[in-house]
C-alpha cells in the first residue's frame, strides 16, 4: 500500500518556486548529469497523464511510453491500480498553499499526518520505481508547489533536497501574461495565464514558503535563475553535488557558457520546452524590460519590493541591458 515505510530512502531533488521561473530548463540540464533522472512535474502526472493520457516529453502518449509503463508496473502493479480520484481528494485535503501553516508545524496532528503519508506514499513509490528503471540514485521532481514540498518532508521514505529557484518578479509576471500552447494536448489547450497582480502575489507567497521550509530543517538551496544562466557549468556541478552526485568534467561536457546539448527525456508534465532536444541556448530572456507596460512594472515592483531586495534584484532596473 502507498505510504509503507522502506529500509532505504529515495533521494529526491525537488525544484521549487513559482512557475515561469526557469525550473524546466534547469531540470533538463540537471537531468543530463549521469546518476540523475528528470521526471517533470509529478504533481500533475496523476490527472494529466494517468487519467488523461497526455504526451510524455519523448513524444509518446503516456500509456504508450515504455519508460512510464515499466515505472507503473514496478510501483503499483500497473497504472490502472492508481486511484486518481482519491489522489485528487487527498491533494485538496492537505496539499494546498492554505495548509502550509498546518504542514509546517513541528508536530502535525495524527489524522492530518495519516493523510499526508497516504498521499506522499504514491509519490515515494513512483520516485523509487523511476530511479530503478532509469538506473539512477537521484530523481528530479520539478512540481514547484511549496505545499507539496512540505508534504514530502513528512515522509520518512524520502530524502528530500530542494532547489528554490527565483527569477526577477517582473520577468515572471510578464511570462504569465503570455499565451503559450501545451504541446502535450496536441494544441487543444493553453497554459494557465495570470494577471501581473496575481502573479506578483503568488511570487511573494511561494518564495516566502520555501524560506520557511528551510527553517524546518529541509536542505534548501536558493538559486537565482539569472545567476544560473551566467555560469551554467559551474552551477550545474554545484547543484549536482548538492543532490549527492559528483560529476566529472566529462560528465559535464554537454553544458557550457551559452548553451547545453540536451537529449530526449521522459518528463511527464511541465513547460513546453521539455519537448526540445539538441543544442539549447542558455540566455537570459529580458523581453519583459521592453514589453511589460510601465504601469504594470511599477505595480509588480511595489508588490514584491521587500523580497526583490532580499534576493538582490534592483527595484528600478533599466529598461534594457544596452
Amino acid at each position: 500500500m502507498p505510504g509503507e515505510p522502506t529500509d532505504q530512502r529515495i533521494r529526491v531533488l525537488y525544484l521549487g518556486g513559482l512557475g515561469r521561473s526557469g525550473t524546466t530548463l534547469l531540470e533538463r540540464v540537471l537531468g543530463e548529469v549521469p546518476g540523475i533522472a528528470a521526471l517533470g512535474e509529478v504533481v500533475h502526472l496523476w490527472r494529466r497523464d494517468v487519467a488523461d493520457d497526455e504526451r510524455c516529453a519523448c513524444g509518446e502518449r503516456f500509456s504508450g511510453c515504455a519508460f512510464w509503463k515499466e515505472v507503473g508496473e514496478r510501483a503499483f502493479g500497473g497504472w490502472s491500480y492508481v486511484d486518481v480520484d482519491r489522489l485528487d481528494a487527498l491533494a485538496h485535503a492537505i496539499e494546498r498553499t492554505r495548509h502550509i501553516p498546518m504542514l509546517s508545524r513541528r508536530k502535525v496532528a495524527p489524522e492530518a499526518l495519516a493523510q499526508v503519508r497516504e498521499y506522499t506514499g504514491y509519490f515515494s513509490r513512483l520516485y523509487r520505481a523511476a530511479a530503478a528503471v532509469a538506473g539512477v540514485n537521484v530523481v528530479i521532481d520539478s512540481s514547484k508547489h511549496s505545499s507539496l514540498a512540505f508534504c514530502l518532508r513528512l515522509d520518512p521514505s524520502i530524502d528530500l533536497r530542494v532547489i528554490h529557484v527565483v527569477r526577477d518578479s517582473r520577468g515572471v509576471a510578464y511570462s504569465w501574461t503570455k499565451q503559450v500552447a501545451r504541446p502535450e494536448t496536441d494544441g487543444t489547450d493553453d497554459m494557465t495565464r495570470y494577471s501581473p497582480t496575481r502573479a506578483a502575489m503568488l511570487w511573494n507567497a511561494h518564495n516566502a514558503a520555501f524560506g520557511l521550509l528551510r527553517r524546518r530543517g529541509v536542505p534548501v538551496r536558493t538559486l537565482q535563475y539569472e545567476h544560473f544562466l551566467a555560469d551554467p557549468r559551474r552551477l550545474t556541478r554545484e547543484l549536482a553535488e548538492f543532490a549527492g552526485v559528483r560529476p566529472s568534467d566529462t560528465d559535464l561536457a554537454f553544458v557550457t557558457d551559452g548553451y547545453a546539448d540536451l537529449g530526449a527525456v521522459h518528463s511527464a508534465a511541465g513547460n513546453p520546452m521539455r519537448f526540445r532536444t539538441g543544442r539549447i541556448p542558455l540566455q537570459r530572456d529580458d523581453e519583459w524590460r521592453e514589453r511589460l507596460p510601465a504601469g504594470q512594472r511599477r505595480l509588480v515592483s511595489s508588490l514584491t519590493a521587500p523580497m526583490l531586495g532580499a534576493y538582490g534584484y534592483r527595484l528600478f532596473p533599466p529598461r534594457s541591458d544596452s
